[in-house]
């Protein structure tokens, strides 16, 4: 007969934790919250020692000392004690303490939580516990999935759950709900290591040996992959339960073990097995055939028994095994090696690592480069973002390490777009996020930058869009606000008010009018500006910094009064006169009677567009903006005047007289002038049609 022994046996790293607290932490007033291990040996060992298992935080006095075992507990049981001062001995599972933490942040963030497990498992209990028992748990693909709540769903496994169930689910549940599907792959990666072992051992063996506690959840999903893969299988607690004579006609047995199995267990049952009389294998042969095996892997975490230390290293028995290896000094993690702090540790236990294979050599110092693997890949299994520098690509994409894994990242994950040329990715940093894990073959990981690049798009798109409704939905026409000068154009500049850009056009810069926008505005300053224009649903705004400057014609009154004489440039001509610009903004009116003593049939024979020229003030209103100004007031009156004349005033004469409009004006109608020329009924319809 020939016997196969999985290379994953005996306890994984989270319940070795608890079981070695168990055996360690003073007994006195302490107790287990639930089992601590499926492992009634274990269990009974650990009660003798005087501590005792509750299954409520009732049976538990105040100011005790509470275990909780790998499998974690709620929320509340944590709360509970720290208000009851209970002291926690926290032992739960690395895995299983991420778990957690991907429950509570993401029911925090208002979204629904799935777990796929055993309803009544330990760790589903309490992993809903950290959701306020608000979790839906399915445990099978005959499930009801109506249940499935609306919003968003974020789907976590059990730690130890069957890979293959799992994805038959998530296939399921994906279907139903799509892209408001969240999955976060839980499972334990050794965890699922010894699936595919018991897998890989089922399918060539003629009977598998299933050894673990029969309440044990990990041991039953490797009993039942086994059965699928393989006829015969047999599930057993210890060697009490082997029967011998059921296996004496198969020429293959495989031999897997559940998480919470001692190594020493599955070596009594290998012991029996060679006591048997009718045995066709002796012990030595068996343990040959193990040693034969490839059993240890580059980067494999194994835990070994000190058997010698002497002044090369220290010598130790590995799981499973006949022969000695011997773990170098340089590999030992201490200061200074000293032989005799480890030949007094002979029979205890030790963590190691596989650094090479034919001949196996082990390390101890890399066990932190591992713990600190193990962490991060945790994080990344999460969701969480990490780095890494391509060293390659191929025609599907770039490649790159990540301590021991390999990462993939398919050309479609580079960016949003098609990437062309991979090559010049080479020696850049990449910032990604894990789509999948692979540990089948060999330890691979695949990545995407483009979701991280897209989702920080997504955000400030978004920030943009919160940003820019809040502003919209406090500002409004009329309002009066500060703005910096962020740049200017030819147009106008634009201004930051509130961190959005608003222009201010040129023309609503100056009364007066300007050429330049930096003739009013510096680039960088801050100004008042008001309101003019809110356009919403095209994102502008228009403001205008004129409109909070007093006009021209306001401090007019103040400048001048009728009689002053002011000096100005024409700047344009009409008919009736000329316009005179007095200052920029205000212009005063030359009629054509009052720029010359002389009949002048049209101001261009006198006054050209530029000219500057100096006038009195013969009537102002500021309210109306006029100012009326004569050129002939300056000069004195001469004897004889070219062109019609009225002729001498009689005495007392109010200075009236009458003339007619024009050629163009009926025979008969005259307007009413005033003493200085000026029609008074028909000045205000010559400024209009000017």
């Amino acid at each position: 007969m020939e016997v196969l022994v999985a290379r994953s046996g005996g306890f994984c790293h989270g319940v070795k934790k608890a079981v070695d607290t168990a055996l360690s932490v003073d007994p006195e007033n302490t107790y287990i919250f639930g089992e601590i291990i499926h492992n009634k040996e274990v269990v009974d060992t650990i009660t003798k020692r005087g501590i005792v298992t509750v299954e409520s935080l009732s049976e538990v006095p105040d100011g005790a000392t509470l275990i909780i075992r790998s499998h974690g507990a709620a929320k509340a049981v944590f709360d509970e004690c720290e208000a009851r001062g209970i002291r926690v001995v926290d032992c739960t599972c690395e895995f299983v303490r991420r778990t957690q933490k991907i429950v509570r942040e993401q029911f925090e963030a208002g979204n629904a939580i799935v777990i796929i497990g055993e309803r009544t498992h330990p760790e589903v209990i309490g992993l809903n516990g950290w959701c306020e028992n608000s979790a839906c748990i399915f445990s099978s693909e005959e499930d009801d999935f109506s249940v499935l709540p609306e919003k968003k769903c974020c789907i976590v496994a059990q730690t130890t759950y069957s890979e293959e169930k799992f994805e038959k689910i998530i296939k399921i549940i994906k279907d139903r709900r799509g892209k408001t599907v969240e999955v976060f792959k839980t499972i334990c990666y050794t965890t699922i290591g010894r699936q595919n072992e018991a897998r890989e051992l089922a399918e060539k063996c003629d009977a598998m040996l299933v050894i673990g506690g029969l309440n044990s959840s990990n041991t039953g999903k490797l009993y039942d992959i086994c059965v699928k893969y393989c006829a015969h299988v047999f599930r057993m607690r210890n060697s009490d339960d082997l029967d011998y004579k059921a296996l004496k006609g198969f020429k293959k047995v495989g031999i897997v073990t559940g998480a919470s199995t001692p190594n020493a267990q599955t070596q009594e049952v290998l012991l029996k097995m060679e006591m048997e009389t009718e045995a066709k294998a002796t012990m030595e042969e068996v343990v040959a055939n193990m040693d034969n095996q490839p059993k240890f892997k580059k980067g494999q975490l194994i835990t070994a028994t000190i058997s010698s230390a002497d002044d090369s290293g220290i010598a130790v028995l590995l799981p499973l095994a006949k022969k000695e290896v011997l773990l170098d000094k340089d590999e030992v993690d201490c200061e200074v090696y000293n032989k005799d702090d480890y030949a007094s540790k002979v029979g205890e236990e030790i963590e190691l690592m596989v650094v090479s294979v034919n001949p196996v050599k082990l390390s101890q110092k890399m066990i932190k480069k591992v713990k600190e693997e193990e962490a991060m890949l945790a994080d990344i299994e999460a969701g969480k973002e990490f780095s890494i520098t391509c060293t390659g690509y191929n025609k599907g994409g770039l490649t790159g390490e990540l301590g021991s894994y390999t990462v993939f990242v398919p050309a479609r994950e580079i960016r949003s777009g098609y990437v062309k040329e991979l090559e010049k990715y080479v020696g850049k940093k990449l910032r990604l996020r894990m789509l999948e894990i692979k540990t089948e073959r060999r330890k691979e990981i695949i990545a995407s930058q483009r979701v991280i690049i897209e989702e920080e798009k997504a955000a400030r798109e978004a920030a943009k869009a919160a940003k820019e409704a809040e502003f919209f939905a406090n500002i409004h026409v009329g309002d009066v606000v500060e703005g910096k000068v962020e740049r200017v154009t030819s147009f106008g500049a634009f201004v930051s008010v509130n961190g959005f850009d608003c222009l201010a056009h040129i023309s609503d810069l100056s009364w007066a009018g300007v050429k330049a926008v930096t003739d009013v505005l510096e680039i960088g300053k801050k100004y008042q500006f008001k309101v003019l224009k809110v356009d919403e649903e095209n994102k502008k705004v228009s403001i205008g910094y004129k409109q909070l400057q007093p006009q021209p014609w306001d401090l007019a009154a103040e400048k001048y009064a009728e009689g002053d004489v002011i000096h100005g440039k024409v700047v344009r001509i009409v008919p009736f006169g000329a316009f005179v610009e007095v200052e920029k903004g205000i212009d005063g009116l030359v009629h054509v009677s009052q720029i010359s003593h002389e009949f002048l049939e049209n101001p261009t024979t006198v006054l050209s567009i530029g000219e500057e020229i100096d006038a009195k003030i013969l009537k102002l209103n500021c309210e109306e903006k006029k100012m009326t100004l004569s050129i002939k007031a300056l000069e004195p009156r001469p004897e004889n005047v070219g062109g019609r004349s009225r002729g001498p005033r009689a005495e007392g004469e109010e200075g009236k007289g009458r003339r007619r409009a024009g050629k163009d004006r009926p025979e008969g109608e005259y307007t009413e002038w005033n003493e200085d020329g000026i029609g008074g009924a028909s000045i205000a319809e010559m400024l209009k049609n000017s």
